[in-house]
């Protein structure tokens, strides 16, 4: 995954972040589509890395943001986007997933200078591991792309309890992720910032995978409504908002890969 990197920045490892969300990654049918798409919704600009030309890497000013990788069939699965935790050992956090109910879709695999794995937890909700080295600089990344990731589920408190216990959330070690109980949510900060947060509401037999337990990724941007307007004319998909700029707004690519353009600031940092 981190196969990209800019000129001067700094060799910052997963182990700095530990549970945070320091990556994500979009599984597109259509290289070429999804990067004519999130240049003209988010300005994207892209390049390919050591990993070639089936993983794209995103950048904003430089610093990479996102990833995208081709593959030609599906099956049944959806396009989508995936958020990635930073984790201190993938072999451990793999294994204290299986633990408490948790699949492993992939991995851990190497990905030099790192290791990376798909799991999804007991509720099926689909989400990656990364150990190593990160892409940029975890700052440079939070503020380059402003993104925040929200966990749809059914039982908010067991979602909160397993993540603590595989990601080290609202441990005493060095870095460790804060969390809150808000209301009937659970909100995650890193270094002062809101990273994530657990909604109930989802049902795990729902027929629409954006009904089912599943991550969203946000990404902040400046106009709402002008991304709104560029998905429809790229060959996206506006679900809900996107008619007000103080409002955020669901979109889809071309592909039907779902995620959201929320207004500047990132909901919850206001």
């Amino acid at each position: 995954m981190s196969s990209y990197k800019t000129a001067g920045s700094q060799d910052i490892t997963s182990s700095s972040v530990v549970g945070a969300p320091c990556w994500v990654s979009l599984t597109t049918r259509d290289m070429r589509a999804a990067e004519e798409f999130y240049h003209a919704v988010l300005g994207w600009e892209w390049r390919t890395g050591r990993l070639g030309d089936e993983y794209r890497f995103a950048s904003v000013g430089g610093v990479p943001v996102a990833g995208v990788s081709a593959v030609e069939t599906l099956g049944q699965a959806t396009a989508a986007w995936t958020p990635f935790f930073a984790a201190s050992s993938a072999d451990e956090t793999v294994a204290r997933s299986r633990e408490r109910g948790g699949t492993t879709a992939v991995g851990p695999l190497s990905f030099p200078p790192g290791r990376a794995a798909l799991l999804a937890d007991r509720d099926g909700a689909v989400f990656g591991i990364w150990e190593g080295e990160l892409v940029a600089d975890w700052q440079q990344w939070r503020r380059a792309a402003p993104a925040f990731m929200e966990l749809h589920t059914r039982d908010v408190f067991d979602a909160a309890i397993f993540y603590a216990e595989i990601l080290g959330w609202a441990s005493e070690g060095a870095g460790s992720c804060e969390v809150h109980y808000e209301g009937e949510e659970v909100v995650l900060r890193s270094q002062g910032d809101v990273v994530a947060r657990i909604h109930a509401g989802a049902v795990g037999s729902a027929p629409d995978p954006a009904i089912r337990p599943h991550w969203q990724v946000h990404f902040t941007v400046d106009d709402v409504e002008a991304c709104a307007r560029a998905a429809l004319a790229h060959g996206g998909s506006v679900l809900r908002g996107g008619t007000r700029a103080t409002e955020a707004a669901v979109l889809g690519d071309p592909d039907g890969a779902r995620f959201v353009v929320d207004p500047w600031p990132v909901r919850g940092d206001a």
